[in-house]
């Protein structure tokens, strides 16, 4: 008999509400970087032809292989991302169910680790493809950090509070601190921007959502990610670009100079980002430019035309997802792990 709330079986559920999760977060990943609302249009069109899609075409995975990958009015192309989206995201809330409601019985953290492994996917698929990380989406995964730690103060659990202070609080904190941090020492030591302000607000979000503990855990995966999925990655870029040098020879552009953000600004974005007028920012412009200088909409929306990027750019957003993501799924091996390495240090 089954110990959690519901038989293992209903994890295909789990699975098929994710993918439909994933649905959404392919509108989240076109629009966002477009500067594009998710309200408006109500319905999903294609992104070629504009034709308005309908349920036949807004089936998660199925609509994608049954129509070979392609528009079914116009025949134009679609990415496999948006099967991937949603196949991700299916798996994640799959494996969430099972782990938190089948073999578990914890339906808070269901909600708040299924509702942030969405925001995690959006975050990848956006910061890999045009190397930004939405404000938005940083938003969304340190509100939900904010209502999970509610939802476990209400319940009077234990590790509702850290350090004396609520956990999601604690865990902003610490991510802020840790990538804030290296960004701050790589701008003093090496004089260059060490890390992108959205990795750094995304940092809050999962810390708000793990806590202390667990979220530098996943800020070591993440590391241990960077390293190899990265310099896999960046050796394979260079070796496309040298192939494509040596089939056809293109002048060399000349290299912009460039400047790298003051301290002044780093530190006042920090404190911004403690001060969470950023988040603010998005309901109120006038704030977020009286702070940071710039008005969060004010920005140039991506262009696919001119999205280009130097081939020593490694977006690091998608490995602090790993990361997470990691640390979420296997946290009570990683624990034992941690802690037993500290016991036989202690004891040494």
């Amino acid at each position: 008999m089954d110990k959690g709330l519901f038989p293992v079986w209903t994890t295909i559920v789990g699975f098929f509400i994710g993918a439909a999760i994933g649905s959404f977060l392919n509108v989240v990943v076109y629009r966002l970087p477009r500067g594009l609302s998710i309200a408006e249009p109500k319905h999903s069109f294609c992104p070629r032809c504009k034709h308005q899609l309908g349920p036949a075409d807004l089936i998660p995975i199925f609509s994608w292989a049954f129509q070979g990958g392609k528009c079914r009015h116009c025949r134009a192309p679609i990415a496999p991302r948006y099967m991937f989206v949603e196949l991700v995201t299916g798996t994640l809330w799959g494996a969430l169910w099972y782990q938190n409601l089948c073999i578990g019985e914890d339906p808070t953290k269901f909600v708040a680790y299924a509702l942030f492994s969405a925001a995690l996917v959006a975050a990848i698929f956006t910061d890999i493809a045009h190397y930004i990380i939405p404000d938005e989406v940083n938003a969304a995964m340190f509100i939900i950090g904010i209502g999970y730690n509610g939802a476990l103060i209400a319940q009077n659990r234990p590790e509702a509070w850290t350090w004396g202070i609520p956990s999601a609080v604690a865990g902003a904190l610490t991510g802020i601190g840790v990538l804030w941090g290296i960004a701050f020492l790589g701008r003093l030591l090496f004089r260059k921007d060490a890390m992108g302000h959205g990795d750094i607000k995304m940092a809050r979000g999962i810390g708000a959502v793990l806590f202390p503990m667990m979220a530098m855990t996943s800020f070591g995966l993440a590391v241990i990610s960077g390293a190899v999925i990265g310099i896999l990655a960046l050796w394979l870029r260079v070796m496309m670009e040298k192939r494509k040098a040596a089939v056809e020879e293109a002048p060399e552009e000349e290299e912009e100079d460039y400047e790298p953000e003051s301290i002044g600004s780093l530190i006042q974005c920090g404190i911004g980002y403690v001060l969470l007028m950023d988040i603010v920012g998005l309901i109120w412009p006038k704030v977020y430019e009286w702070w940071f200088k710039e008005n969060p909409y004010a920005i140039e929306a991506v262009d696919e035309e001119e999205n280009q990027v130097e081939l020593t750019m490694i977006p690091f957003g998608p490995h602090l997802a790993v990361g997470a993501l990691g640390a979420m799924l296997f946290w009570p091996t990683l624990e034992a792990i941690i802690l037993g390495y500290l016991r036989s240090v202690t004891k040494s």
